[in-house]
């Protein structure tokens, strides 16, 4: 070791330093200053999450129809949306044109400026009794609704002028009585079908979107996706949160998305019946909907963050 340094080493050294954590700041901040698990409002009963292009997750309330907001960078965050009694938000989903889109379960879906939180539109895709709208995707120039009591699905127009479809579901979808049907929906890869998981007793659907027929999805690996809530896709990478299992199965589609291959689960200690997930940069972002925890005005939640 050199006890006695020159004065231009000792420049060049610091010069060199800071350099470097000039060039490396941005990829810390990037990776370990982001939290890993934040909280939402108490009382807030979450269900879905919708992550854009934006470090920005937003999180429906089944207890009142409310949008909450949380920067990714920090985990703090805001309510946008009030809500107001009789509303419930379920799944959401977030376009490139700033726009959220919610299921509300009650045959209602609403359309929300992702800004403000203030409603856009308003859609009524069913009666409200015997439907219960659970998810949303987007797929072209439409977004795409989810009914767990009916055997349909419901598209509406993005951002524009339009009427609801009702597209009934048919070939290999047989509907049960009683219980979760469809649930979680993604587009397959190729952006001509829509994959729905099928809660009870847990399958997956190729769904054609110009007809409702739906082919069931062969599994390997595993029998079943049973308590399959959300979806989230990534190439053919097919992620399926397992609720009450408290669990992510990950699986592998072929090319025309008939067949899913079990690659490996993921679970976490923090994991509190996850019910949907979304993407931001190298980490799966999770709600905790704490569906076994009697709810209260003061029963707190939380989201979770998971490495890809």
């Amino acid at each position: 070791m050199v006890q006695n340094p020159s004065r231009r080493a000792v420049l060049g050294g610091a010069a060199a330093l800071a350099a470097l954590a000039v060039t490396a700041a941005p990829a810390a901040a990037r990776t370990t200053a982001r939290p890993t698990e934040f909280p939402l409002p108490d009382g807030w009963l979450p269900e879905g999450i919708a992550i854009g292009a934006q470090p920005y997750a937003y999180f429906g309330s089944r207890a009142h129809g409310g949008i909450y907001r949380a920067d990714l960078r920090t985990g703090e965050g805001e309510i946008l949306y009030a809500g107001a009694t009789g509303q419930i938000a379920v799944g959401l989903k977030i376009d490139r044109d700033g726009l959220l889109y919610v299921a509300g379960n009650t045959g209602v879906a609403r359309v929300h400026d992702a800004r403000t939180g203030d409603v856009v539109r308003t859609f009524q895709l069913s009666e409200a009794t015997g439907h219960f709208i659970n998810d949303v995707t987007l797929l072209g120039d439409r977004a795409w609704f989810t009914d767990s009591r009916a055997a349909a699905l419901y598209s509406v127009p993005r951002g524009r002028a339009g009427a609801v479809r009702t597209l009934p579901l048919t070939g290999d979808w047989v509907q049960l009585p009683d219980v979760n049907n469809a649930n979680g929906i993604v587009p397959t890869p190729d952006g001509r079908g829509l994959i729905v998981v099928k809660s009870t007793p847990g399958e997956l659907y190729n769904v054609d979107p110009g007809t409702g027929h739906a082919r069931k999805i062969t599994l390997v690996g595993q029998d079943t996706v049973v308590n399959g809530d959300g979806l989230w896709r990534i190439g053919r990478t097919l992620y399926v949160v397992q609720n009450r299992l408290n669990l992510v199965s990950v699986w592998d589609l072929d090319a025309g998305a008939t067949t899913a291959t079990l690659r490996t689960t993921i679970t976490d200690p923090r994991f509190d019946v996850p019910t949907t997930a979304a993407r931001f940069g190298d980490r799966l972002y999770l709600v905790n909907a704490r569906f076994t925890t009697p709810p209260t005005p003061e029963t707190t939640y939380n989201a979770v963050a998971v490495p890809l």
